[in-house]
């Protein structure tokens, strides 16, 4: 039997199975990027794989203050192109 992993979503608060969500690391070279096999070392933030989310997210600029960082417009970009 497979353990499932929870992890919390930053704008909707819900806890959720972490493959229902996007992971969005800062590396320890301030570099961010989207974490496709939930293993990149850094620090993360989750996101619901939920357009709705992503726009309301961007707006907020959650990723922004969550992951201490200027600039994360291009990361919202490159999740709501995964979802379509």
């Amino acid at each position: 039997m497979e353990k499932i992993i929870l992890r919390i979503c930053l704008l909707s608060r819900k806890k959720d199975d972490r493959t229902k969500m996007f992971r969005i690391v800062k590396t320890p070279n301030h570099v961010l990027k989207i974490d496709s096999g939930y293993l990149e070392k850094g620090r993360g933030a989750y996101l619901s794989k939920d357009k709705d989310v992503i726009i309301k997210a961007k707006k907020r600029r959650l990723l922004e203050k969550s992951l201490n960082v200027i600039d994360a417009q291009n990361i919202y970009d490159e999740l709501l192109k995964l979802l379509d």
